[in-house]
């Protein structure tokens, strides 16, 4: 089994070097190593994220989980997952000092280098260079896929871990299993930078220009009569803007979605983007600020038959 002190050691490579094809080099290695179980884990560490999402322990917390801690490197990553596991389940009033405890026992464990890992990871500042795309490209030369391939898998996944493990499993057949589904958030598209009006022009050849609303990006699928929609981070904000479910429940289409901007009408004082975003974040509702989507592109799926017209 994988020790967490091999993940250690990768991240602090990647982060020593300026080098993208030494980083991708870096972390493909080590991905050739991993276990099937362990794929996910060590994706979604090296990534900054992990399996239990936020756990809502801070600075203070694991200044006093930290310790000597062990004398060698021992833990592994399936011990550290069940630990977080252990942790996100434990809620309640009376819950801050048995998940302190836990937090005191993983962290006993973990050599001095793994402890900061750890602190790095659980407060979201693990900054090593493993940015998506790089380890997007690590997938892939590991896997011996095409990077674009891998790509296309995690927009439809909706990120790396589930897609790392069917591309270093079961090679492009398992990444012919990730495909656009409704209910199913897909990675925002982004837009490509061009040095001119007229080098764009040539990379498209046909286009329309229109106006960039100021709002922040959603995206709204639709099937049948349920609606939900997310962030460009793909959070479920469903509950916080009902005046957009209510707007696509009235469209024609029975499946279809929708990627563009939610934004509040040209009457409203409320016009920016921060302000948009931080009451999705906190949930308030459509009687604090009204809001309506323009969409910018659509994926429409009807029946078994899925198309993509440009709007």
């Amino acid at each position: 089994m994988t020790r967490l002190a091999e993940l250690v050691t990768a991240s602090q490579r990647v982060g020593a070097t300026a080098s993208r094809l030494a980083k991708v080099a870096e972390l493909a290695a080590l991905l050739r190593r991993l276990q099937p179980e362990e794929i996910e884990l060590a994706v979604a560490y090296l990534s900054g994220e992990t399996r239990q999402g936020k756990l809502g322990i801070d600075y203070a917390a694991l200044g006093e989980a930290r310790s000597a801690g062990a004398r060698s490197s021992a833990l592994e990553l399936r011990a550290v997952d069940e630990a977080l596991d252990a942790i996100a389940r434990t809620k309640g009033k009376s819950s801050a000092a048995e998940r302190a405890r836990r937090l005191d026992e993983l962290f006993a464990r973990a050599t001095r280098n793994e402890q900061e890992f750890l602190v790095r990871l659980l407060v979201g500042e693990l900054r090593q260079g493993a940015l998506e795309g790089v380890m997007l490209d690590a997938i892939a030369q590991a896997a011996a896929l095409p990077a674009a391939d891998v790509r296309r898998a995690a927009m439809y996944a909706g990120g790396l871990p589930a897609v790392a493990r069917a591309a270093l499993v079961e090679g492009a057949s398992g990444l012919a299993q990730f495909s656009i589904r409704l209910l199913q958030p897909v990675q925002p598209m982004l837009a490509q930078p061009a040095n001119d009006v007229t080098g764009a022009l040539g990379e498209l050849g046909t286009a329309a220009v229109d106006w960039k609303l100021d709002g922040a990006r959603v995206q709204v699928h639709k099937a049948g009569h349920e609606v939900r929609v997310f962030t460009r981070n793909l959070n479920d904000v469903t509950a916080a803007v009902p005046e957009i479910v209510e707007a696509v429940q009235l469209l024609p289409a029975r499946d279809l979605i929708l990627d563009g901007c939610g934004a509040p009408p040209a009457a409203s004082a409320i016009a920016s983007p921060s302000r948009i975003s931080s009451r999705a974040g906190s949930g308030r509702t459509a009687a604090t600020i009204s809001g309506t989507a323009a969409v910018t592109s659509l994926r429409l799926r009807v029946n078994t038959r899925t198309s993509s017209p440009a709007l």
